[in-house]
């Protein structure tokens, strides 16, 4: 059984689970599918084929899953797909993907998008990913586990975030940030490491110091960037050291931010 509010309007065509609350003059279209327990506070618009995963709350004046933003999308069928238990605030968008960028916009589980987040089209985003209040994640950009992404800041098209990264407030990323590095600035340097974010996830002093030891050698080794990271592939011992040489010789379509 679902909660409606009198004044809410659901269209015909809408799937809602078991549990669903929808408050007050949110208006809920007919390709949408809210899973159990997901609640839409109110003044809330889910339109386009969206999917919202279980215990999903959505707060008061977000647009989820409306066209892109993109002036080639020809109205083609594409699809938003948010996972499970995320927590989207005031004035959250988030769009649906494009034909030529796969055709989905893909949010994991137990993320965080703080008021005012942009969420573009045909991006991928992680588990876990916390979005500051005015922060923007262009169109195909890829956010993997466990980010955070401070407030007002701004991703570039197709730039790829690893996995742990945190990047600093009314800070812009225009190339691609390795797993558990430190961007900050207004023109984002990659400063450092993530060390606090690996401290609270419990990662080992070994493999800190493995980590620390793979920065600098990015940082001041010889050759060119990728000789260095294709050495320290083949020195290495640490998993997270690995996960840092496997991204950087990953496919990409943007430059790395390389350490200062």
């Amino acid at each position: 059984m679902a909660d409606i509010h009198p004044t809410a309007i659901i269209e015909e065509g809408a799937q809602l689970g078991e549990g669903v609350k929808v408050g007050a003059f949110c208006v809920v279209g007919p390709g949408v599918v809210l899973g159990d327990r997901v609640e839409l506070k109110s003044h809330v618009v889910v339109t386009g084929n969206t999917e919202v995963g279980a215990d999903t709350i959505i707060f008061p004046f977000a647009v989820i899953g409306e066209i892109p933003q993109d002036l080639k999308f020809g109205g083609e069928e594409t699809r938003l797909v948010i996972g499970e238990r995320n927590r989207i605030r005031e004035h959250v968008t988030m769009n649906c993907g494009t034909q030529g960028g796969g055709g989905v916009t893909r949010i994991g589980n137990d993320g965080l998008f703080m008021a005012g987040v942009h969420i573009a089209h045909d991006v991928q985003i992680g588990d876990r990913v916390i979005v500051v209040n005015s922060a923007g994640v262009a169109g195909h950009c890829v956010v993997e586990d466990d980010v955070i992404i401070g407030g007002l800041s701004g991703l570039h098209q197709w730039v790829r975030v690893g996995r742990g990264a945190i990047i600093g407030a009314m800070t812009m990323v225009p190339n691609d940030v390795i797993p558990y590095g430190l961007v900050q600035g207004p023109r984002g340097v990659l400063d450092g490491l993530n060390l606090v974010g690996l401290k609270r996830r419990g990662v080992s002093r070994a493999d800190i110091t493995a980590l620390r030891a793979a920065f600098q050698m990015l940082a001041q080794g010889e050759g060119p960037f990728m000789d260095r990271a294709r050495r320290l592939g083949e020195e290495t011992e640490s998993a997270y050291v690995e996960e840092i040489v496997a991204f950087i010789l990953g496919d990409t379509d943007r430059n790395f931010m390389t350490p200062g």
